[in-house]
């Protein structure tokens, strides 16, 4: 298990919150491969509607349990499984953030890609770790910032069918 540093997870809610005009409220959050819900437990602490961790190891879930009970967090709702079948199995788009950081060295990327539009609604962003630098993205994606910390690459993405009717900002153009 890799946690997300805590200078990462600065940026990228920060990224949000320009992106998103600093409203959280209302936003839903899909939080793959949550390992310690490091990033889910943020968005919801920033008052997204819901925070949905998918996690299969039983340790982490175990783990992710007692924080949400502890943190009386009714936001957070946690799906124990695997990241595939739970994007296979959603019956239509329905996130406006998927924050993506699978186990480095495992294949996971080729094999979410093209499922990610699944879940994600019009306007939807893609967080996304990795340990090789964000090249290999779809040509229609937009990469709309990244950074890189130690081993670590991450970037912030909008997806090519979310493009219409956007600026290179990423805000919406009457």
């Amino acid at each position: 298990m890799r946690p997300t540093p805590d200078r990462v997870r600065e940026t990228l809610f920060n990224w949000l919150a320009h992106f998103w005009d600093g409203v959280f409220t209302g936003r839903r959050v899909l939080d793959l491969f949550a390992g310690t819900g490091a990033l889910g437990f943020e968005a919801a602490s920033r008052g997204v509607e819901t925070a949905q961790m998918v996690e299969q190891a039983p340790a982490a879930l175990a783990g992710l349990r007692a924080v949400q009970a502890r943190l009386k967090a009714p936001a957070v709702r946690i799906h124990a499984g695997e990241a595939c079948a739970f994007l296979r199995a959603q019956p239509a788009p329905s996130y406006d953030l998927i924050m993506l950081d699978p186990p480095f060295g495992a294949g996971w990327l080729p094999r979410l890609l093209p499922l990610l539009e699944r879940a994600a609604l019009p306007g939807g962003l893609l967080y996304l770790e990795s340990e090789a630098p964000l090249e290999a993205l779809p040509p229609d994606w937009t990469l709309l910032r990244q950074g890189r910390a130690g081993q670590v690459h991450f970037g912030l993405i909008r997806f090519a069918a979310m493009q219409k009717n956007m600026n290179n900002d990423g805000f919406m153009t009457p």
